[in-house]
């Protein structure tokens, strides 16, 4: 049976999770290499949130399930 094929876009936010869980969770959001569509992508389905260090803001993995 054939895989469904997923959107450029799908496979860049999949990678892009992939990458914060290697990072241990979090990365700061001006060192991520990655589209605002894949990192909108993941906000929109509340896998990351974006939070407001004081000194810059940092992308991490929502842990609320």
């Amino acid at each position: 049976m054939a895989r469904p094929k997923k959107s450029c876009f799908g496979l860049n936010a999949d990678n892009l999770l992939h990458s914060l869980r290697v990072r241990g969770g979090s990365a700061p959001l001006h060192t991520i290499k990655f589209s605002n569509v894949a990192i909108q992508s993941l906000l929109n389905q509340k896998l990351v949130k974006v939070q407001n260090t004081g000194c810059g803001f940092v992308l991490e993995i929502n842990e609320e399930k």
